[in-house]
């Protein structure tokens, strides 16, 4: 039997008020600030220079193309359900109307891989530009406490441990926002705000200021030449033996697929938004303008901040290269102005990782609602009204990832997991057209199905040009989720329980 959470079911949830519920606090100008706040980040200041030396080159702006173009379908299709089921948990919820419960559990799951590892890819970055920061100041950080033990730099063209033991700073930030967590919504939402309003600030100096430096010469080749995908054109290589080679990925078309593999990551803040609908004040009409009106923003900006980065200095200067942006805008000559820039995105990197901690609270908050996790997650504080025990969890949980894993291995991960998530979404909205034709959508997804179908192949085929490596990473992390579903959540399920009659 398919056990599935029925769209009334749903919206009661939604409608419930009082004790031990989520406060509705959020307008749709918050909405629109958290996912920008969330999609402004490492994205766009770290792994824009990690895509382009290791995959795309200055065509990095057509793998941000790519990645926008499959969050648009995708984001389409949240906006769907965000207005019709405004319940805290994102894709989990959906998938529980319309996939069951099994599947619920699985993009929950899947969804720890987006949010929390999200966070401390962000936090791990964050690390590097408050050393820089501090620097100027005459203040030297020492390595062993800058760097995990399994981090790696560039030294004269080649990738060498850092040397380090431990990623402090990153676990300092993680903490302080977790703190911050447990205070409330609201209060998390007006800090966000202004943090917001400053990296969109730097965000647009940059562009402004950078536009009259760029160097025609670092655009060129535009798309740098993959000698696999060459022995490919002239018959000397099969397209699959390619497919399974090291050249895969590496420049080329191939390098701009796994290059918006990479840069997808950037705008995963959208979703995030979906994760406050049960806190929005107007949800039917705050979430489509807070998923699609921040993602349309920041697209725009992320394109043209891409051109003029890799047109300021030459992608292979940002070879293992956690501070790009600093290292791009030395080539203008404003080094008086160098100080604000690390000053913002530092304020950028904070309010991401503010909103993955939000989401990922949120989610478990809503599986635990729902008996497939332990009540321990939606115990709310009795004063903030927040999930203040999940936030404590993940504040350990994610701190340990933050100061001790490396920052690309995290971006390839949160990156598949992320693309795993909007495949079902997608989906989601594909059934339940079918399955509930009538059921009042305050905003539709337009010429379904082609746009979820669209959807689906973007997501997978960005899925698909991620390492192997991601995928074995991925499959174990499933495979502990079923795990536990099958020891925990099938036998503490209140759904199940209410279906059996228990």
């Amino acid at each position: 039997m398919l056990f599935k959470k029925s769209i009334p079911q749903l919206l009661a949830e939604a409608n419930e008020s009082g004790e031990g519920t989520l406060v509705r606090s959020l307008s749709s100008f918050n909405l629109v600030a958290l996912g920008v706040g969330a999609i402004i980040g490492a994205g766009l200041f770290s792994l824009t220079g990690i895509a382009a030396a290791d995959n795309a080159g200055p065509a990095v702006i057509l793998s941000f193309i790519v990645a926008a173009v499959g969050c648009g379908f995708a984001g389409l299709c949240y906006a769907e359900f965000a207005s019709m089921i405004p319940v805290a948990g994102s894709a989990y919820t959906y998938s529980y109307a319309t996939m069951g419960e099994f599947m619920a559990w699985i993009i929950g799951w899947d969804l720890v891989l987006e949010y929390a590892l999200g966070a401390a890819t962000v936090a791990a970055s964050w690390s590097q530009y408050f050393s820089q920061f501090i620097e100027g100041f005459g203040v030297h950080f020492p390595t062993t406490l800058l760097h995990g033990p399994w981090d790696k730099i560039d030294v004269a063209g080649q990738m060498v441990n850092a040397g380090g033991i431990i990623n402090l700073p990153a676990i300092v930030i993680v903490c302080l926002l977790s703190l911050l967590l447990m205070k409330g919504t609201g209060e998390s939402s007006a800090v966000n705000n202004v943090l917001v309003i400053v990296k969109v600030a730097v965000v647009l100096v940059f562009i402004a200021l950078g536009w009259a430096f760029i160097n025609p010469a670092n655009h060129h080749p535009f798309i740098p030449v993959n000698l696999g995908e060459e022995a490919v054109k002239s018959g000397t290589k099969g397209f699959f033996e390619f497919f399974a080679s090291d050249d895969f990925g590496h420049f080329g078309i191939s390098g701009i697929l796994r290059g918006a593999a990479v840069v997808f990551f950037a705008f995963i803040g959208f979703d995030a938004v979906s994760t406050a609908a049960q806190e929005a004040k107007n949800p039917q009409k705050g979430m489509p303008i807070g998923i699609i009106g921040s993602l349309v923003v920041c697209t725009l900006l992320y394109v043209l901040f891409s051109y003029v980065m890799t047109g300021l200095e030459n992608y292979t200067k940002f070879a293992g290269d956690a501070k790009p942006v600093a290292t791009a805008f030395a080539q203008t000559g404003y080094t008086f102005l160098n100080k604000f820039l690390i000053v913002a995105i530092l304020a950028g990197y904070t309010s991401v990782i503010l909103v993955m901690l939000l989401g990922q609270s949120r989610v478990f908050y809503s599986m635990s609602k729902d008996g497939l996790l332990p009540k321990i997650f939606s115990d709310l504080h009795p004063k903030n009204q927040t999930p203040y025990k999940t936030n404590l969890m993940f504040m350990v949980f994610v701190s340990i990832f933050a100061g001790f894993v490396p920052v690309s291995d995290l971006g390839h991960m949160v990156s598949i997991g992320t693309l795993f998530a909007f495949s079902l979404v997608c989906i989601g909205v594909l059934i339940l057209r079918k399955t509930d034709p009538q059921l009042d959508r305050p905003f539709r997804t337009p010429w379904v199905p082609v746009v979820p179908i669209l959807g689906i192949l973007v997501c997978v085929m960005m899925m698909a040009s991620l390492p192997l490596a991601s995928w074995g990473r991925l499959a174990v992390w499933m495979a502990l989720g079923i795990i536990i579903y099958y020891a925990y959540s099938k036998k503490n399920s209140k759904i199940r329980k209410e279906y059996q009659g228990n």
